[in-house]
């Protein structure tokens, strides 16, 4: 069984005129969160409508599981499950009843594997209520209920916590590790809340007008972009100083940023107090994802 459980490659999507997907690579792999972030407008939600067939490529191919999409499609679609937007569930019918309604459109649900589904989204004590009653985050948990009765290998989730209260998203966010963790499923997650991409998931890929400028893993996209904050006086002459060895931005409260280079800050530190200048602080910083976000699509906005 190969590791990579979605593979895109080359993909565009041309509408008019304009091409709105430049040829785009990414990978899945079993038992990862993988998030997809975009600014708006960048193509996030072409991506992922293309990722579950509800528009067709211009070019490009899409594999799931070894299944290409364009000529496997039965086999290929058998292995995902999706919640694209909001899930759509019938409200004056149970959450059961709604499970059974889908179920009737899958070839090997049964009752036992509707139930283990109904466990492991956590609603056993809620399953036979109307979904009229239910939180929003109870819908959410019933939507992917609902995404994995076709007992699928690769999950997409769109936005899967928008509109949830904190204590609804850290739900979610332990949920679909437990997902990825527990039982293998390689979870694709699109997201505006950055912080949440951040706590939640394995890799990341940052797409900008069209394409895919970076993928890595969380840790290592943030390793690159550790950060020195200076508090020091006066302002304009440790700049100068420091502008000798790295380059040097001016914070908003007042403070100096530099690059963190473990084996040359203490020289630059010897420095400035040389030439009169007074180190009030030092501190390294690990910056969010957001910072790294913001500097690689040039200051765009999430969705």
């Amino acid at each position: 069984m190969s590791e990579i459980t979605l593979a895109v490659r080359g993909l565009r999507k041309v509408i008019g005129k304009k091409e709105i997907i430049k040829g785009i690579d990414f990978e899945l792999k079993r038992g990862e969160v993988f998030g997809f972030l975009g600014p708006n407008g960048a193509g996030k939600t072409t991506t992922i409508r293309m990722l579950v067939s509800l528009i067709k490529p211009t070019s490009g191919s899409i594999e799931i599981c070894g299944y290409d999409v364009e000529t496997d499609f039965i086999q290929a679609m058998s292995q995902l499950g999706c919640i694209v937007e909001n899930p759509e569930l019938y409200p004056y019918l149970t959450g059961w009843e709604n499970l059974e309604h889908f179920a009737r459109m899958l070839p090997e649900s049964d009752i036992q594997h509707m139930n283990d589904v109904v466990k492991l989204v956590r609603l056993q004590e809620r399953i036979h209520d109307p979904v009229k009653t239910y939180s929003l985050g109870m819908r959410q948990r019933l939507g992917i209920a609902q995404a994995l009765l076709g007992k699928p290998r690769v999950l997409i989730l769109d936005e899967p916590t928008n509109g949830l209260d904190p204590a609804g998203i850290r739900e979610m966010r332990s949920f679909i590790r437990y997902l990825a963790e527990e039982e293998g499923l390689s979870v694709l997650v699109s997201s505006h809340l950055l912080s949440e991409i951040q706590l939640m998931c394995d890799r990341v890929a940052i797409i900008s007008r069209g394409e895919v400028i970076k993928v890595d893993t969380v840790d290592s996209l943030l390793s690159l972009q550790e950060r020195l904050i200076w508090r020091v006086g006066p302002l304009e002459k440790a700049k100068a100083i420091l502008e000798q060895w790295t380059p040097v931005t001016e914070g908003a409260d007042g403070t100096l940023i530099t690059l963190y280079d473990e084996e040359q800050a203490a020289g630059w530190n010897r420095s400035l107090v040389e030439h009169g200048i007074a180190v009030k602080e030092m501190q390294r910083k690990l910056p969010a994802l957001e910072d790294l976000f913001l500097e690689l699509t040039g200051g765009e906005t999430v969705d």
